[in-house]
């Protein structure tokens, strides 16, 4: 089929310069949710119609396609005239032997499911709408039918007040056929209250040429739902959260409340796993069986092993934690760290593209970075790896089995030997040899007679 999905208003009531369709909901902007939709029902051509937002629209579109490979097709409308005016953007690209889909930009919550019982009710013949009833239509394009069946939509601002009481909607997504499309959009007038060319219209026409108008139906009310203010986004987001929510409640996880969770990516949940309040995923993170997440972490493209425990307010992202490991509370896990089994990271400690073995532990205020621990290491509070000199980054390494007195700082490139041990305040600068002490630090003095300033009287 042809997939049509219009994306060319500007969005006024949502009080900003990016255009509508680029705002995001869970993550991804609106235009990227209907984008996935459709390509989930394999179009054999996929449209774009931008209009307000200049070149923004058309950037984020081609890049898209430059990342998943698969080809995308813009056209401007320039002058925004209506629905069908946007069509008639994508007439050159339709292919006339297979069914045209019309979607929203804007409707970022409609599910193949329900697209696909559309498609089927369209067949090659017909001209299919999604409808639905709402209990407070007002603003709405209604159905009107006639004996049962579909014979046009009046739009709210032409309806009579008998029309206005209908309370079957038009979602404004349509399949309808492509010769038909092409036919009946050349004969759509502009004569009305708005002085636009309405898609809707070509209903009338379709029951005059003769051919059939059904309806599908959603599965729920909110998959038609439109974006036009921050507050309608704003809702939509937490009524996708909460559909996120109850699949993951669905396949055993465990949220200490459904109402505060944010997934803005994928996550992928082993058994017994136990989410607290506030904590939000982003991109793609797995947490393996038996993992617990405290309350309000954040975990970017991140992957936890079995076992393991984030307590409160951690930051995770683009790292593993190993099975088995206790992180936080307040610690950081930045870009390329890799913890191993039973690794403790404890208050304040952050972490940057490191490798950690088994049962290292580094339980406060330490920042370990660009180096390689080995297992059983200890790392007291306040060491800190000096991996940069101001314009180069140098590594450090920490063998098994050594420990690292308080306050110390190793200067990279450095290597403490394995079994180890620096003494507390150590600046390191050297090479520690294995299985020794090394020590650094300023002969402790005691000075007689010394009194403590005070303050000068004025």
């Amino acid at each position: 089929m042809n997939v049509v999905i219009l994306a060319a208003g500007m969005g006024k009531r949502m009080q900003s310069a990016l255009p509508k369709v680029l705002h995001p909901l869970a993550g991804k902007p609106l235009l990227r949710h209907v984008i996935d939709t459709a390509r989930g029902l394999s179009p054999s051509k996929l449209c774009v119609i931008y209009g307000h937002g200049g070149a923004a629209v058309p950037e984020m579109v081609g890049k898209l396609a430059e990342q998943t490979g698969a080809p995308i097709d813009t056209a401007k409308q320039e002058p925004q005239l209506g629905t069908g005016h946007a069509v008639m953007q994508a007439v050159p690209q339709l292919d006339d032997s297979v069914p045209t889909l019309v979607l929203y930009g804007d409707v970022p919550l409609t599910t193949a499911a329900s697209l696909g019982r559309l498609v089927e009710a369209a067949g090659k013949d017909k001209l299919a709408i999604l409808t639905v009833e709402q209990a407070n239509p007002f603003g709405l394009g209604r159905i009107v039918r006639e004996n049962g069946s579909i014979v046009r939509i009046v739009e709210e601002k032409d309806a009579s007040e008998a029309e206005r009481a209908i309370r079957e909607i038009n979602s404004g997504i349509m399949c309808i056929p492509t010769v038909h499309l092409k036919k009946w959009l050349n004969a759509l007038s502009n004569n009305n209250a708005q002085g636009e060319y309405y898609l809707t219209d070509i209903v009338a026409q379709a029951v005059a040429d003769g051919v059939p108008v059904v309806s599908a139906q959603p599965s729920a009310e909110w998959e038609v739902a439109g974006v036009n203010s921050k507050v309608q986004l704003a809702e939509l987001e937490r009524r996708h959260q909460l559909n996120i929510a109850t699949a993951l409640l669905e396949k055993g996880v465990t949220l200490m409340d459904p109402a505060r969770i944010d997934v803005r990516g994928e996550l992928v949940c082993g058994r017994d796993v136990v989410i607290d309040v506030g904590c939000v995923f982003e991109g793609r993170v797995e947490l393996a069986d038996g993992v617990t997440v405290g309350p309000h972490c954040v975990l970017v493209n991140a992957r936890v092993g079995a076992g393991a425990q984030i307590k409160p307010f951690c930051h995770i992202e683009e790292a593993v934690v190993g099975d088995k490991s206790q992180i936080g509370p307040y610690a950081r896990l930045r870009p390329g760290t890799e913890l191993g089994e039973d690794v403790h990271v404890g208050n304040f400690v952050e972490i940057k593209n490191s490798q950690v073995a088994a049962h290292s532990k580094a339980n406060h205020l330490a920042y370990v970075g660009d180096a390689t621990v080995g297992s059983r290491v200890n790392i007291g509070a306040g060491t800190i790896t000096c991996n940069y000199d101001g314009a180069n980054k140098f590594r450090t390494v920490i063998e098994d089995d050594a420990f690292i007195g308080s306050d110390s700082q190793l200067v990279a490139p450095v290597t403490v030997g394995k079994g180890a041990t620096l003494g507390a305040g150590t600046t390191l600068t050297k090479d520690a040899p294995a299985g020794k002490l090394t020590i650094s630090r300023p002969k402790q003095m005691t000075l007689e007679g010394w009194t403590r300033p005070v303050k000068t009287k004025k």
